[in-house]
């Protein structure tokens, strides 16, 4: 398994690569990055749980879909999605706010 930072800097260019800006907003890297997928309810319960834990913790959240990375990155990610990647940490799902906590 890479380490954070390599797969961060990997999504991070497959993001930037070939026009895949789905959305208009750049790559938070401060941001914890929430990846998941469409159609996919533990990533829905995911995102609610951080939703409510970045209600009283000062952290951004952005939701990245796995569907926008080439095959081989897809591929990494599609049987263990949601996975929460923060700067330094890599957390895959299920997870608690008592794990969320942990990472602060």
């Amino acid at each position: 398994m890479t380490d954070v930072n390599t797969t961060r800097q990997r999504i991070i260019q497959q993001l930037n690569s070939a026009q895949h800006k789905t959305t208009s907003e750049a790559v938070d890297l401060q941001a914890w990055w929430l990846l998941g997928t469409s159609g996919c309810h533990l990533c829905d319960t995911a995102n609610e749980l951080l939703r409510l834990f970045s209600s009283v913790h000062p952290i951004r959240i952005q939701q990245i879909d796995i569907a926008d990375f080439d095959e081989s990155l897809m591929t990494q990610f599609a049987t263990t999605i949601p996975v929460l990647l923060t700067p330094t940490t890599q957390l895959k799902f299920p997870f608690s706010l008592v794990d969320l906590q942990q990472l602060i």
